[in-house]
């Protein structure tokens, strides 16, 4: 069990963001996702509801999945993996977008820091896939570039579970932290079995 118990945490920024295609059915080592701006996630649930006479009497809401905004300066390849762009049949250093392009399934994480206590939570969503299609903005003249919105949805992974974070200073298994943006899965944070 962990030594360190964290009773207090405040979000104040959002940085060293990973993506972990998946290509192939294999996910490949985490790569820098680029510098986020912003990062949003509302889990959406259903609710089963009994009732008696008409009247509810007894609910549970029960998370299916985490619809996700992530406002971002992306890398050109995160960005054509994201968005499914190819240049298979084109000459190179041509790409497309079309009806035929599929973005890849990914595992997102990232830091959030307390820059009070100076305590950093882990991150991640580990079954991802685009919940949009291609969208950018271009301004002339515009005194910053804007950021590029990114939306996706998280679903259950093998364990059922949608989302994971971990307070580094409350960790006691150092390959957790140093494997979290290369190489998460569900089985890196695991109990090992007897």
């Amino acid at each position: 069990m962990a030594n360190n118990v964290i009773t207090e945490f405040d979000s104040v920024s959002i940085i060293n963001a990973s993506i972990q295609f998946f290509k192939g059915g294999t996910k490949q080592d985490g790569t820098k996702f680029g510098c986020v701006g912003q990062l949003e996630s509302e889990t959406e649930i259903i609710e089963i509801v009994k009732r008696c006479a008409g009247v509810e009497v007894k609910k549970v809401s029960k998370p299916q999945k985490a619809n996700v905004t992530v406002s971002a300066h992306i890398p050109i390849d995160v960005f054509r993996n994201f968005f499914g762009l190819t240049n298979t049949g084109l000459k190179p250093g041509i790409y497309s977008y079309g009806t035929k392009s599929k973005g890849q399934n990914f595992v997102f994480t990232a830091d959030v820091v307390d820059e009070f206590e100076e305590i950093t939570k882990l991150i991640a969503f580990s079954n991802c896939s685009s919940a949009t299609g291609l969208k950018f903005t271009i301004e002339n003249g515009a005194e910053e570039v804007a950021l590029l919105e990114l939306e996706y949805t998280a679903l259950p992974d093998d364990r059922q579970e949608i989302y994971y974070e971990a307070l580094v200073p409350e960790l006691d298994d150092d390959e957790v932290a140093k494997d979290w943006h290369k190489d998460f899965t569900p089985e890196l944070v695991e109990l090992p079995t007897p």
